[in-house]
């Protein structure tokens, strides 16, 4: 396994994180505890998961993926030898379950939020706690078209950065960071941190993978002079570019055969673009899948690279991607296909 500092802390993170969103919906209890014996004996020190988990996201299953990591981390005992992130959710009609549905970045919100994730994970503290998406109306979940709000009742950053602040005083969480977040967004946090002496961002998490690379527009630079690393997820964009549904295909227990609501990667060019890398990956005796994750993490501004699956054969194959160097070659047939059809499912 490789490793990377977190930022500007004396933390090093895994360059593969796991991502635990199946646990509770696609993967028992018993499955994901094997994951996660898998992951950490493959050097994997770095686990990432969010208090609406498992997705999607319903009432009878929130917080179990929290829990089975909780119950895992209680009967391995080596919480130190771990970073473990976790997220709390924004406003959301969808979510309306969750603390009345009433979800903002708020002190009521995140001081409940907090305290039940550490009840869920069975822990003392969160390494990181992450902001799922933003507080006020903008881009993201793949929206295009920035739209000002005409009525707008968004907790102000500073607000947010001043709560979070106490919270990491009271021991509760050691480092900050945010999803989902734009240019404008990721800019006021570091502003209002510098100019109020408050926790500055350690990750920005977003999507980014081959047919998703809008992250390298505005934020991979804020990445690079600020220290802000990307925790990329999606990096496979939800299994499209193993290729395993080219051509029609619906496999068994596949996330895309099980939940239609999941569009974002099925558009006829988004298609095309995906038989492109996969034919590449093909012509260099490369697993798709591994020259996806590879080129993900291979990225300069990746702290790391959430990886998921929901059998221990897909983790293993993805875990491997970690040994894999992508020559100067592939890289450059890389370019070519993006440039033909760039960013088709961001």
């Amino acid at each position: 396994m490789k490793y990377r500092v977190l930022g500007h802390t004396d933390l090093k993170l895994s360059a593969l994180c796991l991502g635990t969103m199946t646990y509770g919906e696609q993967n028992s209890e018993a499955e994901a505890h094997a994951q996660l014996d898998r992951a950490v004996d493959a050097g994997i020190n770095f686990i990432d998961t969010a208090e609406m988990y498992p997705v999607p996201p319903k009432a009878d299953t929130q917080g179990l993926t929290e829990h089975h990591i909780g119950t895992w981390l209680a009967s391995r005992g080596h919480r130190d030898r771990l970073i473990i992130a976790t997220k709390v959710a924004g406003p959301a009609d969808w979510l309306s379950y969750l603390r009345d549905g009433n979800l903002h970045h708020d002190r009521v919100n995140i001081e409940a939020a907090v305290d039940q994730s550490l009840q869920r994970l069975q822990t003392d503290y969160i390494d990181i706690y992450q902001l799922h998406w933003p507080d006020r109306q903008t881009n993201y979940f793949g929206k295009l078209g920035y739209q000002a709000a005409t009525e707008e009742q968004a907790t102000p950053i500073l607000e947010t950065l001043q709560v979070l602040s106490e919270l990491q005083r009271a021991g509760k969480i050691r480092h900050i960071g945010v999803s989902n977040e734009t240019p404008w967004g990721v800019s006021q946090f570091l502003q209002l941190a510098e100019k109020h002496d408050l926790p500055r961002i350690v990750t920005i998490q977003n999507p980014y993978n081959l047919l998703n690379r809008t992250y390298e527009i505005g934020l991979a630079e804020i990445s690079h002079r600020e220290k802000c690393g990307l925790l990329a997820y999606s990096p496979m964009a939800f299994g499209t570019l193993s290729g395993k549904y080219l051509a029609g295909r619906k496999p068994d227990g596949a996330r895309l055969t099980l939940f239609s609501r999941f569009d974002r990667y099925s558009s006829p060019q988004t298609l095309w673009a995906t038989e492109e890398y996969v034919a590449l990956a093909r012509r260099q005796g490369l697993k798709p899948a591994q020259m996806a994750l590879a080129f993900v993490t291979s990225r300069p501004f990746v702290t790391s690279n959430i990886i998921g699956a929901t059998t221990l054969a897909q983790l293993d194959e993805n875990i491997e991607s970690i040994d894999i160097s992508l020559s100067p070659e592939v890289l450059q047939e890389i370019e070519t296909i993006h440039k033909r059809q760039p960013n088709p499912a961001p």
